[in-house]
């Protein structure tokens, strides 16, 4: 392959979740990447503002600028982007980049979305080269890796995988993004004109075209977890995780094995489990017109005081069980989402693969999690 200009592009670095993208590599005083957008004059001033280099390039590419997409992804390895809802925006990026055999990686909680990109970029993707790394965010990289670690350990273990694993949002701070709540809306809309949108939402199986495995709970109705004495109630972005999980699992040759069952809930007292099925509805309804817009977040304060723990636990039918943790020090949805997608950009970079569409834990999930316990705040931990 020739020789890019640059290693990786943020695409969107204006927007709210790119700037902390942008502000992150600068911190960690990464080379040869560069700051794409709509408006340079805007991206200039952000540039400076994240203390980043003053030769740090800017490159003007609109979604709505087929051309200027392409000419973008032959100056670089990788494209990184932060520009959603991506049903509504990132069409001809994934097309520019399956095309042209450029790596690219987004922050996408949109399954169906997800699943019509698997179908149009496949083997396209499979031809040139390019590594289409989608959900690179809290959805689902914590979800993702965590099951994934979590079955390595049971594979050295037991001598197999767990056939059962549960994921549990033990404790959380710091609420989704704008951007997961516009995208939430758009798929809503979308699905009421393509009703088959529905079917991919509500099919555990969505993202493993040719595959279905055995029946998965719902995780939409709070249960009394005996084994740790608390109940669960619904989380809302179990719906997009689990759907990854199960893409991992196919993607790894169903290393988990083809019966794999998986949910994920979080955990609570059964009064906040009943408030919590109200919030989950209430979330699920973006025409409600409430919450955060895109291009809105926290402050700095708030972000740096967040975090989230999850509890993933594999049993067995024999009785036999395994548990791990995933931790993360800023909250889910900007501080821990911005690092995460830095880092697994920068993975893939020194991750060698065939072409396709991807998760994360699909094409580098051991580097990922050493690169993530090193840069980007989180741990992974067996549990006694």
């Amino acid at each position: 392959m020739a020789q890019k200009e640059f290693d990786i592009i943020v695409y969107g670095a204006s927007g709210f979740t790119g700037r902390l993208v942008a502000e992150y590599l600068t911190q960690r005083g990464i080379q040869g990447w560069a700051m794409a957008g709509r408006n340079t004059a805007k991206l200039a001033a952000i540039r400076d503002e994240i203390g980043a280099p003053k030769n740090t390039p800017l490159i003007e590419a609109d979604a709505e600028n087929t051309s200027s997409l392409n000419a973008m992804c032959k100056r670089t390895r990788s494209v990184l982007t932060t520009v959603g809802p991506y049903q509504l925006y990132g069409r001809p990026l994934v097309a520019a980049c399956a095309a042209s055999g450029t790596d690219y990686l987004d922050l996408n909680g949109e399954p169906a979305w997800a699943r019509q990109m698997i179908d149009a970029h496949q083997e396209t993707a499979k031809k040139s080269g390019a590594r289409i790394v989608l959900s690179a965010g809290f959805d689902s990289i914590p979800f993702d890796l965590g099951v994934w670690f979590l079955q390595q350990e049971a594979i050295q273990k037991f001598g197999k995988p767990a056939p059962r694993v549960k994921g549990r949002v033990r404790k959380m701070q710091g609420g989704a993004s704008g951007g997961t709540m516009a995208s939430m809306k758009a798929t809503l809309k979308a699905s009421i004109k393509d009703p088959s949108i529905l079917g991919l939402l509500n099919n555990p199986f969505a993202l493993t075209p040719g595959f279905t495995g055995p029946a998965q709970p719902s995780g939409l109705v709070p249960e009394y977890d005996k084994n740790l004495g608390v109940w669960a109630a619904p989380f809302v972005m179990a719906p997009i995780n689990t759907k990854n999980v199960h893409r991992t699992n196919f993607l790894l040759k169903h290393q988990y094995g083809t019966d794999f069952v998986y949910d994920e809930m979080m955990l609570t007292t059964l009064g906040e489990a009943a408030r919590a099925l109200v919030d989950a509805a209430a979330k699920a309804n973006p025409f409600s017109g409430k919450g955060l817009k895109p291009g809105d977040g926290p402050s700095k304060e708030e972000r740096e005081n967040g975090f989230y723990d999850v509890l993933f636990t594999g049993e067995y039918p024999d009785g036999g069980s395994i548990k791990a943790s995933v931790k993360g020090d800023r909250d889910p949805g900007y501080g821990s989402t911005s690092k995460m997608i830095s880092e697994a950009a920068l993975t893939l970079l020194d991750v060698e693969s065939d072409g396709g569409c991807f998760t994360p834990g699909g094409v580098m999930a051991g580097p990922l999690v050493a690169r993530l316990e090193a840069h980007a705040g989180l741990t992974f931990a067996i549990e006694p």
